[in-house]
């Protein structure tokens, strides 16, 4: 089950109380290997490559999923995206975890599946 921004944002001042800067210590330990992240609380007027040009600053992405309704087409509001490194996963969730955008906070977590493969 995902964390909400908020329990991660706790759990990371924890780590800071305690004076946690090692990977190996932190959550992100976890998912060290795990280069995919999900992304909830989307403005359903976002298109993929809004979302890119907002995630990309912390790595390459090679892999993204909005969430689309089934019969509209419509953005749900939540995306699935792969790094090509999963450093990047961590800065991402690190740095836009709990954020504002377009008037909707967003959150980052770490996800440890992929989406499935649709079939041609």
């Amino acid at each position: 089950m995902a964390l909400r921004a908020k329990e991660i944002q706790r759990f990371q001042e924890i780590e800071l109380e305690r004076g946690i800067f090692d990977t190996y210590q932190s959550f992100h330990n976890d998912f060290r290997d795990c280069p995919w992240i999900i992304v909830r609380g989307l403005s359903f007027s976002l298109s993929e490559g809004d979302i890119a040009t907002i995630f990309e600053q912390y790595g390459t992405i090679v892999s993204m999923e909005l969430v689309r309704d089934e019969k509209t087409g419509a953005s749900r509001g939540t995306c699935l995206m792969a790094y090509e490194d999963p450093r990047s996963a961590v800065l991402a969730i690190d740095n836009l975890n709990g954020i504002t955008l377009l008037g909707r906070t967003i959150a980052v977590d770490h996800q440890d599946f992929k989406p499935h493969e649709k079939s041609k």
